[in-house]
């Protein structure tokens, strides 16, 4: 058994001894070829090369025009939170403006002047933080309707202004940055003239 084992271990060394040969044969004739084949062979080991680095270089600029792609997505993501990001707050406070402005509606001017004139003055400066905010009104009253910026609360026949106009307002709009933020409550002017006349 031995024997046998010793016999195949030669066999193995022999085998390898073979493929060493051959593996040098193939070396030197490789190096025994002529200048112009081993040119040949130099350029296109080049253009291959050179295609691999083509290759590389388009995967390295789409990877660089997807990485500013992200970058300007993210500024434009961290712009829009910061110019909307107050945006709940904002709506919270705009209930209060409504109830300055109906209290100022409703007060008798001479029962009531010294309070009429500190509630105009709070609603002043109340608007004027908002505004600091970007908050703008939306001008409603005799514009033409705009479901955009109005939303109707009912329509009124008038003759005496073109049809859906706004002829009252009953709730102000507002615009956060040109962005509407809460539509009018209007009313809107309808034709008194129907088909049946």
């Amino acid at each position: 058994m031995n024997m046998k084992k010793s016999d195949t271990d030669k066999t193995g060394a022999e085998n390898m001894a073979q493929q060493t040969e051959a593996g040098e044969e193939t070396a030197e004739l490789e190096t025994a070829k002529t200048p112009e084949e081993r040119i040949q062979q130099l350029e296109e080991a080049l253009a291959a090369k050179e295609a691999e680095a083509a290759t590389n270089w388009d995967k390295y600029l789409r990877e660089r025009a997807d990485l500013e792609n992200y970058r300007r997505r993210m500024q434009k993501e961290k712009e829009e939170l910061m110019k909307y990001g107050n945006e709940c707050l904002l709506l919270e406070i705009l209930p209060v403006v409504d109830n300055m402005e109906r209290a100022l509606a409703h007060a008798s001017e001479e029962s009531l002047s010294a309070v009429i004139e500190g509630v105009n003055l709070t609603r002043s400066m109340l608007l004027s933080v908002l505004k600091k905010f970007g908050v703008e009104p939306i001008e409603t009253k005799g514009a033409a309707f705009d479901s955009a910026f109005h939303q109707a609360m009912c329509q009124v026949p008038n003759d005496e202004v073109a049809p859906n106009t706004v002829i009252e307002e009953f709730q102000k709009g507002y615009l956060l940055n040109e962005r509407l933020l809460r539509p009018a409550m209007v009313s809107v002017s309808a034709s008194t003239k129907n088909g049946n006349e």
